[in-house]
């Protein structure tokens, strides 16, 4: 009895990239206008460093002000929130120091997925709470909501197949 293997047929997803460059923008600047909620520029003296819990809330956030297209896709990804990445995170990347790195995409990008994938864990955001603030002091600048929306926005984009020289193109927010 012959094996019949099947035919492994990839999904290609189509984008229209001047569409999709247009509408991811918009996010980048909506993202930007969200309501400060948590301004610093006259911090209470018995206030204690943003937590864990606070960064969640706020991408929890940002996610509910995107547009509705992104905001569905955003809230199918798994959002974690650890103090630092992991050193098997930081080796992948080459990245010697853990306060470089303030998020990461875990996930097969949607542009690169077949159906017949077999996901081995569910996508997922990563923000690392102690870079973000170590990012968002340096600065001096932006709000930490304002920063947690960038971070989580990048890497929403990475989700959707874009590169960091796609984003840049349009996000001059890292310059």
């Amino acid at each position: 009895m012959a094996v019949v293997t099947p035919a492994v047929v990839p999904v290609v997803v189509r984008i229209n990239r001047a569409f999709a460059a247009r509408t991811m923008q918009q996010a980048f600047i909506q993202s930007a206008r969200l309501p400060i909620r948590y301004p610093m520029q006259h911090p209470d003296p018995d206030a204690v460093a943003p937590d864990a819990a606070l960064i969640e809330a706020l991408a929890l956030t940002a996610i509910e002000a995107l547009p509705e297209a992104f905001r569905v896709a955003a809230q199918a990804i798994a959002l974690r929130v650890a103090e630092f990445p992991a050193d098997d995170m930081l080796e992948q990347f080459g990245i010697e120091d853990a306060f470089d790195l303030t998020g990461l995409y875990d996930g097969v990008p949607l542009t690169e997925r077949s159906v017949t994938d077999q996901p081995d864990r569910p996508d997922a955001i990563w923000l690392f709470r102690r870079p973000i603030l170590d990012e968002w002091a340096e600065r001096g600048n932006v709000t930490l909501a304002e920063l947690v929306s960038h971070v989580l926005i990048h890497e929403l984009a990475h989700h959707f197949g874009w590169s960091d020289d796609d984003i840049a193109a349009i996000d001059a927010w890292w310059e």
